[in-house]
């Protein structure tokens, strides 16, 4: 069945790469020869792009001295040109490893090998030479080669280190290749080679198991991922190498830029694949952004010139499902360990920060707009903690509940009730008789008892609101302190001058809605604020998300009777869109399939704790139609309002919108392109 193109990874800049751990028998090239072609054409089927099996697998690595026995390497070479033909008509790429004579040396070399091509050899740089590693006495390193060709059973490659195997018409997918004790080394090859412009490094590696060298050898991989900016495929020698002296665990790794995205089972007896779509768009996008990159190539120029690039066919398949995992919440962990430890390094950060305002200003008091929703409970809690933090009490806080013509009672209940866990000054005032001058004063509808509830009619009530905090923290000598998020900022959601918007300092302008809502359920649950405390954290948390602005029309004033999201679509979504095109700059319709496929099904996965009533699967259409609403509203209607906010610290590596750090833009911008962009996504559910 033909799949839709929405839905093929290698449309939005995915290749599909995998890691190959088959059974060797020592010296026995031509079952080895046999286990390699299996676990290929197993990747074949899979969609596989790139495959990667281990060093020296296709003699085994633990040879020894039987590397210099002509019948091993006459039967390797024989075993490689097995390989080589096995890959006709196979569109994945394949990354073997043997001993290989050139010019009467002896190399520990890997072969790349697509569609009956032997592509090029790769002889290894560095051979360890000490601990329980000979390899000096078997092999030369790749500096002391001359020759720019090897011939293998009639087969002739280039042959080199400087070789880049890049995929016709997509220089995205460009292939470097290094050996094992080429990555333990200060500088690796592979951190020239990406300087060079290779997206995919591939390691073909032995290397015994010992206790403690898999985490090491993780730690490599996710460093050397993430200084290349690029992805990382990591093969080791396992079942079948020789136990003489040594063990074998089989650990297979691919990282990128800094993640692990698959690791295999070790010390399996099986052989196997571990499979995962890297990014290839994603790393092209950080390799230009982190401009650093470009100016650490330009000044290894001569080095970066020496690459010489070999062309392969492009697979350009992409099978669906992606296989990869992408978080519902980019900017909440769903491990529950990595979670804890993310609020907790959210509430430092905001609280050094605003302790850090407090002290350089002089001011000692804050005042602060407590609305009984979730982002000013948030804000509120972090001004507690930056005050105990500089040793002054709490009721330095000045605490400011302002009921309106739709504040519902529980609301109101719930900012009284935190004020009073938290232990700041408590005020309540009710701004409707100021509104009511207001609304006179400006002849609206509204004054004469008619139920026009416009935009005017809710801005009244917000600007009175952000009237009395400046008023009040002027007679306090203090300074107001800001609650709207980042979710906001990006949506428009918030009246240009006002509370949301406009204050002295606000804490919580890059921390995204669905993020505020595990750090408020993150001290709730710690129990800091007493049982009091903690039941009123979770009745904020239980709370619709609300402006408040319109009374209902029957009168019910029990609980809020506006829904943001309602309005919006839900911030779920909103967060996520925001985050892939902040980030990494993607196009909206590769932003829709990610979300497709995090979203699509509501059983699948890991959730975040305390997102039940959030767990919900979204189809296309949905996606389609809500991503519509937060292009236009990020890319058209909102910028000028995030051209002028307060001073705010960066929690996260999501990025900010403040003008003074990730985000300038024009505020007349046109969102043409990009809703173009979003028309162009098909109505129709992706076929898996």
């Amino acid at each position: 069945m033909e799949l839709n193109p929405f839905s093929r990874p290698s449309t939005h800049g995915f290749a599909r790469v995998a890691v190959g751990v088959p059974r060797v028998r020592v010296g026995d090239p031509e079952f080895n020869a046999h286990e390699t072609v299996a676990l290929l054409q197993e990747a074949e089927r899979g969609g596989v792009d790139l495959v990667v099996f281990p060093e020296l697998g296709l003699s085994a690595y633990t040879c020894d001295d039987l590397f210099h026995q002509r019948a091993l390497l006459a039967a390797c070479e024989a075993a490689l040109v097995r390989v080589v033909e096995a890959s006709r008509g196979l569109a994945t790429v394949a990354v073997v490893g043997l001993p290989l004579v050139v010019d009467n040396a002896l190399y520990n070399c890997a072969a790349v090998v697509q569609r009956g091509r032997l592509l090029g050899i790769v002889p290894k740089s560095y051979l360890p030479n000490y601990g329980e590693f000979y390899e000096a006495r078997q092999f030369q390193p790749a500096a002391h080669a001359s020759a720019a060709q090897a011939s293998v059973g009639g087969l002739v490659a280039p042959f080199g280190t400087h070789l880049l195997f890049q995929a016709a018409g997509d220089p995205r997918f460009t292939l470097h290749v290094e050996i094992c004790e080429d990555l333990w080394v200060p500088i690796p090859p592979s951190s020239l080679a990406a300087l060079a412009g290779a997206t995919v490094l591939a390691n073909l590696s032995a290397s015994n198991v010992t206790i403690g060298k898999a985490d090491y050898r993780r730690a490599l991989v996710q460093s050397q991922s993430a200084r290349c900016i690029a992805a990382y495929l990591y093969g080791s020698a396992g079942n079948g190498e020789s136990s003489t002296d040594l063990a074998w665990d089989g650990q297979a790794l691919i990282g990128e830029n800094g993640t692990l995205l698959r690791e295999s089972e070790r010390f399996s007896t099986q052989p196997h694949l571990i499979v995962a779509d890297v990014d290839l768009e994603r790393l092209g996008h950080e390799r230009m952004r982190q401009t650093s990159f470009g100016a650490t190539a330009a000044r290894f120029r001569r080095d970066v010139q020496a690459f010489v690039r070999v062309p392969f066919e492009a697979p350009g398949r992409g099978a669906a499902p992606l296989l990869r995992d992408v978080a519902r919440y980019p900017y909440v962990p769903a491990d529950a360990r990595r979670r804890d430890e993310r609020c907790r390094e959210v509430y430092d950060i905001q609280v050094q920060a605003l302790a850090q305002r407090l002290e350089a200003s002089g001011i000692r008091k804050l005042v602060i707009g407590v609305s009984g929703g979730l982002d000013s409970t948030q804000a509120l809690l972090v001004a507690a903690l930056a005050m105990d933090r500089i040793g002054l009490p709490r009721h330095h806080i000045v605490g400011v509940t302002m009921p309106g013509y739709a504040t519902s009672r529980r609301t109101l209940d719930q900012a009284l009730r935190l004020m009073q866990s938290i232990g700041c000054e408590a005020r309540q005032v009710d701004i409707r008789p100021s509104c009511d001058q207001m609304l006179r004063d400006i002849g609206h509808p509204a004054a004469r008892g008619e139920r026009v509830h416009d935009v005017t009619f809710e801005n009244v009530q917000a600007g009175e609101r952000t009237s009395h905090l400046f008023r009040i923290a002027n007679q306090e000598n203090a300074f107001v302190l800001g609650t709207g998020d980042l979710s906001e900022l990006a949506l428009g959601w918030c009246t240009y001058g006002v509370g949301d918007h406009m204050s002295h300092y606000n804490v919580n302008a890059s921390v995204p809605k669905t993020l505020i809502r595990h750090l408020v359920r993150w001290v709730a649950d710690s129990g800091r604020l007493g049982d009091a405390g903690s039941a009123v954290l979770h009745d904020v948390l239980d709370t619709v998300v609300s402006p408040e602005l319109v009374p209902d029309e029957a009168g019910d004033d029990a609980a809020p009777s506006q829904s943001t999201e309602d309005r919006l679509g839900p911030y779920a979504l909103h967060d996520f869109f925001l985050f892939h095109i902040v980030r990494y700059g993607y196009a909206p319709s590769k932003v829709a399939f990610l979300a497709w496929c995090a979203w699509r099904d509501a059983a699948e996965g890991a959730w975040p704790e305390g997102t039940e009533g959030e767990r919900r699967a979204y189809a296309l259409a949905d996606i389609k139609r809500h991503l519509r609403t937060f292009v236009d509203r990020f890319f058209r209607t909102s910028q000028f309002k995030r051209s002028c906010v307060p001073n705010a610290p960066k929690v996260g590596s999501g990025g900010s919108l403040s003008p003074r750090g990730d985000w300038r833009a024009p505020s007349d911008s046109q969102a043409a392109a990009w809703l173009a962009d979003v028309d162009a996504i098909p109505d129709s559910e992706p076929t898996a």
